[in-house]
């Protein structure tokens, strides 16, 4: 019964405020915007995107690259590796979501923002945790890379980052959104 209300809040929260995510730079800027800042990222950083509604987190490996926990239905219905290494549409990543479907992959840094800006480490002060040793969280993060399930209130980007650099997988985001939703349903 309450995955049955977990699962419908998912999809009703996701459709209510998804946001359709938008670039004012060109392809060409952007890529020289990221590749700049790319060298300021150390091996371990903990990288947050923030969107409308949610923050999208990934962990930095180095060379540009991020590892990060997203959903994607593509993941279920195509044989083609090299498809699903593309990056993933806004409709890719909402049927991930309904359907449970997801995988920790590696991108560019251009490819995880998705033309936002890129917040660093701020997660350090929000939970008033000591990281592990950045080596250790980028090999945590390396070491989970595949296809895994999902669910936007308990195994989702935020839940993936928080295991790599502190140990404990905890979504900040989630909890403020659990506890009013269930209780609103028995009122």
């Amino acid at each position: 019964m309450l995955d049955s209300i977990a699962l419908l809040l998912e999809k009703t929260f996701l459709l209510a405020h998804f946001n359709f995510f938008t670039s004012t730079l060109s392809e060409k800027e952007e890529c020289t915007k990221h590749r700049d800042e790319s060298a300021r990222y150390r091996r371990g950083d903990l990288l947050e995107v923030p969107r409308t509604l949610f923050t999208h987190f990934g962990i930095y490996l180095g060379d540009n690259k991020v590892a990060h926990l997203m959903p994607d239905i593509l993941l279920v219905l195509a044989r083609n590796k090299a498809q699903i290494q593309k990056v993933v549409t806004n409709k890719r990543l909402v049927l991930g979501v309904i359907y449970k479907y997801a995988s920790i992959r590696v991108d560019s840094v251009e490819d995880f923002s998705y033309g936002s800006e890129i917040l660093l480490n701020t997660m350090d002060t929000t939970l008033r945790r000591q990281p592990l040793a950045a080596e250790e969280v980028a090999r945590r993060a390396e070491k989970l890379v595949g296809q895994i399930p999902y669910s936007l209130m308990w195994n989702n980007c935020e839940h993936f980052v928080t295991y790599c650099r502190y140990g404990t997988a905890v979504s900040l985001q989630t909890e403020k959104v659990k506890v009013p939703s269930i209780t609103m349903l028995f009122l």
